[in-house]
């Protein structure tokens, strides 16, 4: 009886249970996982590019990345200004405050921040530039520095950045920012003259609240970067792995392995040291990484055919080439003489890049022969990077006086990469390096990005008498009369009312020197200080004035441009925290070896006993 009574209250329980859960909403069902084996994304390669980590993944973390931020110029002569959106000011009270700026321990005359602010020798200023893709720790990158709109900043000539913090993304004093990725500080370099694209006589119209410190910007800490695999898979991720790690085995001072996998679709990269320096080459071997590391040569002969069956693949032929080492150069030397140019160029960049002799004289030929003039400068280029070889140098010297401009430019270029002796260079109290080339054809190059440099072909260009020539608004004036064994040079600081008259040889050599170097107990050689955007400006009046019978270059100026371009495709993406030469005592201790016979060099003379030079330091000093 029990038992039966049991079972009916049973029966009755899962009877009700069931009518009451009819009305209720069931739970939708969960969705499965995407298998790894499913594409995330296709990838369409070239026939050259099929079995590389390029035909499985794509790399992330190699598009530029525009950085700004708010900083302090400090050493004008008393061009700056007080005036400041209460915002920005506020802010810079704070960033200062933070820094210390005002202790004692700050070398800054203690003046306050809200002091330092407020006077005339100062100026809040925009910072911005462009990390390069893919930029490990330590990386250069030029800056660009421009006064706060509504300031009252007149000029930013003779001013030193103090230390600033770079972000990603827009502008921000307050709130949430993004971590910073990079530092700036330096020297502000004015351009003195337009670019010489456009009328190189014509009038000019300087900006001078608008400036930027060549080399000035370093990145904190190196910018990440990963491959993402087209279509996930813990195979193909071990894979990639194995070629990559192959490929690029750890070095001495590498902590991580260069490839480890984050998933079966993310692999992180971590740039050898060895690569630091060139950090966008790395990233094409990567790229063009064989995923087969069993059969080197096997692979370069495939790569050689499918160049030879489709010539336009040169470019990726040779990256292949370089990536599978230096087994691959039997697979490709004879083409070295191939009469195609495209073909023949890739062999010739892979084999020079892998350390191969053979490529010395083709290059040479390319370099002197070709009628393309992109493969020309190639081929020098390359030739900068072969292993040194006096022979070499005396192949590449006769094209410091080539017809064309940019082969004499790409000549010297190569020279220097390979320390020829045939260019003596002087740092002119680290502001500057003056490079002299021995040449028939005088030119003067002028450097606006990278390291500031001044290129003389022709190590005694004369300045042309009788001339007279008065620069940086009258107080530097330059004088000499027919047949005059010196340049007579009166100078005055513009916030001084004293001058000083000195002599200096009537070349352009000690000219520069003279105009660029700060005389001192340790280096008593006659100069006036300028900067060097001050001294190239002097160089350019004289060359518009007709005082230097040369031709006159100065590089193109390309970073507001870049920053430009950039800034239209800017990903706005949130990325972790980044956080010399001695001076030279006079020109001719600096330039040994030119002979008086070897286009001699003459030096500056020393200053008339009495006079005054020099230029004031100023309140307040750059840190």
């Amino acid at each position: 009886m029990t038992r039966r009574i049991t079972l009916l209250l049973a029966l009755a329980i899962a009877v009700l249970g069931a009518a009451s859960c009819s009305g209720v909403e069931r739970a939708k069902p969960k969705s499965q996982t995407r298998r790894l084996s499913e594409p995330v994304f296709t990838l369409e390669v070239e026939p050259m590019m099929r079995n590389t980590v390029a035909s499985e993944s794509i790399v992330v973390g190699t598009a530029e990345t525009v950085v700004r931020g708010y900083g302090l110029v400090v050493g004008l002569d008393n061009t700056g200004s007080r005036v400041l959106p209460a915002t920005v000011r506020a802010y810079m009270l704070q960033m200062m405050t933070k820094m210390g700026v005002g202790s004692h321990a700050r070398d800054a005359g203690n003046l306050s921040p809200r002091a330092m602010l407020d006077s005339e020798e100062t100026a809040v200023v925009i910072v911005e530039g462009i990390i390069p893709p893919a930029a490990p720790a330590g990386t250069r990158f030029d800056v660009r520095v421009y006064a706060v709109p509504g300031s009252g900043t007149t000029s930013l000539e003779g001013g030193s950045l103090w230390t600033t913090e770079l972000r990603p993304g827009p502008l921000a004093v307050g709130g949430r920012q993004a971590f910073s990725l990079a530092k700036a500080k330096g020297m502000i370099f004015i351009n003195p003259f337009m670019t010489t694209d456009q009328d190189e006589t014509a009038p000019t119209t300087v900006d001078m609240t608008t400036g930027r410190i060549l080399d000035g910007g370093v990145v904190s800490k190196s910018m990440p970067v990963k491959l993402r695999l087209a279509t996930p898979s813990h195979t193909r991720t071990a894979t990639l792995i194995t070629a990559i790690n192959t490929n690029f085995p750890r070095e001495p001072g590498q902590r991580d392995e260069t490839a480890r996998g984050e998933s079966g679709e993310s692999i992180e990269i971590t740039i050898p040291p060895s690569h630091h320096d060139d950090s966008g080459e790395f990233i094409e071997l990567l790229r063009h990484t064989t995923l087969n590391v069993a059969a080197p040569e096997q692979m370069a002969m495939n790569v050689r055919r499918s160049l030879l069956s489709t010539p336009g693949a040169s470019e990726s032929a040779s990256w292949r080439w370089q990536a599978l080492g230096r087994r691959a150069i039997p697979m490709f030397q004879d083409l070295y003489d191939y009469p195609e140019e495209q073909p023949r160029l890739a062999a010739l960049e892979a084999g020079c890049r892998l350390g191969d002799p053979m490529v010395v004289d083709p290059l040479v030929d390319m370099a002197n022969n070709s009628k393309d003039l992109d493969t020309r400068l190639a081929c020098l280029a390359l030739l900068g990077q072969t292993v040194p070889n006096p022979r070499i140098d005396m192949e590449i010297r006769p094209m410091l006086d080539d017809e064309n401009v940019d082969i004499r430019l790409g000549a010297f270029e190569s020279l220097l990469e390979r320390q020829d002796p045939y260019i003596k260079s002087v740092m002119i109290d680290e502001k500057f390096t003056l490079h002299l080339v021995r040449s028939e054809k005088p030119l003067i190059y002028i450097s606006q990005s990278g390291k500031p440099q001044i290129v003389m072909f022709g190590t005694q260009i004369p300045v042309k008498q009788p001339m007279t020539l008065m620069t940086q608004e009258n107080n530097l004036i330059l004088k000499a009369d027919e047949g005059d064994e010196h340049i007579e040079i009166f100078y005055r600081q513009r916030s001084s009312e004293s001058a000083s008259i000195e002599e200096v040889d009537p070349y352009l050599a000690p000219l520069v020197f003279f105009l660029g170097h700060r005389t001192s107990v340790e280096s008593p050689a006659t100069g006036i200080d300028l900067s060097y955007s001050e001294t190239i400006g002097t160089l350019h009046e004289l060359w518009k004035a007709g005082y230097i019978q040369a031709d006159f270059k100065a590089e193109q100026d390309r970073i507001l441009a870049a920053i430009l371009r950039s800034t239209e495709s800017e990903e706005l993406e949130l990325r972790p925290e980044f956080d010399g030469q001695p001076l030279a005592p006079s020109l001719d201790d600096a330039l040994p070896g030119l002979e008086p016979g070897d286009d001699s060099v003459p030096g500056s003379r020393k200053p008339k006993s009495g006079q005054e030079n020099g230029r004031n330091s100023g309140t307040v000093v750059p840190r």
